[in-house]
């Protein structure tokens, strides 16, 4: 443990944003799968419209980098687009 009192600050802060990234990444992975699972059925629209609305949602946040951000969202696109 540290001594400092700033740096027991930033362990507690450090943990509360942990959590939070832990979180939108739960909810990002979910998303991701959900949409690529209903590839072929009639809500595939709206599965990959959360995801990318997720995918969006994390890179403005700074949980994912942004070409990290573009590429799952290309990757998901070129899925759904080649199952027609």
């Amino acid at each position: 443990m540290a001594n400092i009192k700033s740096q027991k600050k930033r362990i507690r802060t450090n943990a509360k944003a942990a959590e939070r990234n832990k979180a939108v990444k739960s909810e990002l992975k979910t998303r991701m799968k959900s949409a690529r699972t209903s590839i072929g059925s009639e809500k595939n629209a709206e599965e990959v419209r959360l995801a990318v609305k997720r995918i969006d949602m994390a890179a403005a946040k700074g949980i994912i980098h942004k070409n990290a951000a573009a590429r799952r969202k290309s990757r998901l696109m070129k899925k759904v687009n080649a199952a027609g």
